[in-house]
């Protein structure tokens, strides 16, 4: 909800006002918006958000003013990684769990401030999915370079250019030995040099 701009939320707020003030009237019906609609009285909204979010809105006192709030306890990341990773059909899911949460919170360190860096439960649960896309298309490659070349395909291309060495060696430090071949869409590069050749580009440059 603190993604949304500060403009959207104090209209938000004061529709909410609106609803709140027609239950506590108990109000059969009610304005909302300039039109009349049927209130039931059983609704509730609730709202969620991120404190630690780098591109957060802080919310306006008057829509805060609206709502209880409510503290929760940060998820246990490793614990959430290692029970996707076994719905994946990842044998050695634990010790790959550790891996994987080790490199975001050292990227939450030791990369710059970026708006667009997310290295969160949500990115890590995105990459997790494409971890097991890549363990089903290739059941018999190893784990390890699985893993490694899930968090460097899906991660890289949103790495700024002074941040990808470190990325980089983040994971060399965490996967030694590991290498694995990045992954290549052969439709797509034919697609685009299709393109490319059409526009009278040349394909290969």
């Amino acid at each position: 909800f603190n993604r949304i701009s500060i403009e959207v939320l104090s209209v938000v707020s004061t529709q909410y006002k609106s609803v709140l003030d027609a239950i506590r009237a108990r109000a059969r019906n009610f304005l909302f918006m300039d039109e009349d609609i049927r209130l039931v009285r059983t609704v509730g909204a609730f709202i969620t958000m991120n404190p630690g979010y780098a591109g957060r809105t802080e919310l306006p006192e008057n829509l805060k003013a609206l709502f209880r709030s409510v503290a929760m306890v940060v998820p246990d990341l490793r614990f959430i990684c290692e029970n996707m990773l076994m719905s994946e059909g990842f044998v050695i899911a634990r010790p790959l769990a550790l891996k994987f949460v080790t490199v975001y919170a050292l990227c939450r360190e030791l990369l710059s401030t970026q708006v667009h860096y997310d290295f969160g439960l949500r990115a890590a649960k995105s990459l997790l999915l494409q971890a097991g896309a890549l363990k089903r298309k290739e059941p018999h490659a190893d784990e390890n370079s699985v893993i490694c070349r899930a968090l460097r395909d899906f991660n890289l291309p949103r790495i700024t250019s002074q941040d990808t060495p470190i990325f980089l060696r983040l994971i060399q430090d965490l996967f030694p030995g590991v290498s694995p071949q990045p992954f290549r869409d052969h439709l797509f590069e034919r697609i685009c040099s299709d393109v490319a050749r059409r526009r009278g580009l040349q394909p290969d440059a």
